[in-house]
């Protein structure tokens, strides 16, 4: 049986089938200019996500035909012996999260209205983001030569996702409040200014979004994966990957959707109480400070959006502690995955349907990855020097300090290879 498109799979032990069948990934189209064009979500599938636009006016940066890991370790050693578990690693793009998805239709979008005659000329465009947006903004315009305007909650992101924004061109705001409260400022700025709103609140960014749903089928050859778990904050792309997979139905290409998760960091969980409740009682919150800091949002704008998804897939909130999601990285990591903290939480809420029964040992599961690991480096480093307050770190792996002489080398590495012989 074939293994999907696109797709890593670690060392299979003979007993053990490949899990999945594929042929193309949704990014296998291109479009031709000069034979020098790119091919990414929206350059490759214009009909998916802007039928109507001109070769000439997409911005593209090869994002999306992103791996899809088969996590066979991590599932045989640590899930009770799943053999269908699989990463979507969306962070593996251009600058380093699935963003790229949607910003490449949105500034594309923008690009060809910045042609056109308006009668409110667009002379940039904004955002609020908690690293991730600002990035993906950053690039596409700096691509297109389009002004880029940036809120961001005073320090309460990674350095390396602040500087990319910065490197990019951006103006940056830095702003003494959290990502809620640089939202409503975005929202008022652009009502008064000629600057395009870029977040998620815009539906041309899902649309891109999507298109990392179509690329999960088609890596597994238009078989429909039981689960699919995405962590959630401010939830436009739970909201995206049920579009794409219901498009999908619809057309025909499929039968069904998949069952479809969100999971959220205990500390920054208004999704996952409002689900609790029963969908009865919503309520926005001040978000706690979470490693997971891309997804600290405690009044996400497309709530509706993302209840949608989940009663039409007949969906599961689940929520994951900061110990919980900094374990479920650093096992992932072990097993030989590089994850960043909120596909931490997607793959702690794994571990908990698993201890729960919900998720069954055979059941095809994919994880969506939302950034690279190394946009969040200083959550690994605090990890492994066992420097996070009130946090076992169990799977820590420090590095150990030797005398620079062979007796000294060799008690160190006797010792360490008796500990992984036994």
């Amino acid at each position: 049986m074939a293994t999907p498109t696109s797709a890593t799979r670690s060392t299979r032990s003979s007993t053990a089938p490949p899990p999945a069948a594929s042929s193309t990934s949704a990014t296998t189209w291109t479009r031709s200019r000069a034979s020098r064009a790119p091919t990414g979500a929206t350059s490759s599938t214009p009909e998916f996500v802007l039928p109507e636009i001109d070769s000439d006016h997409i911005v593209s940066l090869f994002e999306g035909n992103s791996n899809l890991f088969w996590a066979e370790r991590l599932g045989r050693e640590h899930l009770g012996g799943m053999n269908d578990l699989w990463v979507k690693q969306c962070g593996i793009s251009h600058t380093g999260s699935f963003k790229d998805l949607g910003m490449t239709a949105l500034v594309s979008q923008v690009n060809r209205l910045r042609r056109a005659p308006l009668s409110r000329p667009i002379n940039g465009v904004g955002c609020a983001s908690t690293g991730d947006t600002s990035a993906a903004l950053s690039a596409y315009c700096a691509a297109a030569g389009i002004p880029a305007i940036v809120f961001l909650p005073a320090d309460r992101i990674s350095l390396q996702q602040l500087i990319q924004p910065i490197a990019n061109g951006a103006t940056v705001l830095s702003l003494d409040t959290d990502f809620d409260g640089c939202m409503r400022l975005i929202r008022e700025v652009t009502a008064e200014l000629p600057i395009y709103l870029a977040n998620s609140l815009n539906s041309l960014r899902l649309e891109g979004q999507k298109t990392a749903a179509i690329e999960i089928l088609q890596q597994f050859n238009w078989q429909v994966p039981d689960w699919v778990i995405i962590p959630g904050g401010n939830l436009g792309n739970i909201y995206a990957f049920y579009k794409g997979f219901e498009m999908c139905r619809a057309l025909g290409l499929v039968d069904r959707v998949p069952r479809l998760v969100c999971a959220q960091a205990a500390n920054a969980n208004p999704l996952y109480r409002y689900y609790k409740s029963g969908w009865t009682d919503f309520q926005s919150l001040v978000a706690g400070t979470t490693f997971a800091s891309a997804i600290q949002i405690g009044d996400p704008v497309s709530i509706d959006r993302a209840v949608v998804a989940l009663k039409a897939t007949d969906g599961i909130v689940e929520e994951a502690t900061e110990e919980e999601l900094m374990d479920a990285t650093a096992l992932a990591d072990l097993t030989g995955m590089f994850a960043c903290p909120h596909t931490g939480v997607a793959l702690a809420a794994l571990f908990k349907l698993r201890d729960q029964g919900i998720i069954g040992t055979n059941d095809r599961t994919v994880v969506v990855s939302t950034a690279h690991g190394l946009k969040f480096t200083q959550s690994k480093i605090d990890y492994h020097d066992k420097n996070i307050k009130d946090m076992l770190c169990q799977y820590a792996n420090p590095p150990i300090s030797v005398k620079p002489d062979f007796g000294s080398v060799m008690d160190v590495l006797q010792k360490k290879l008796n500990v992984l012989g036994s």
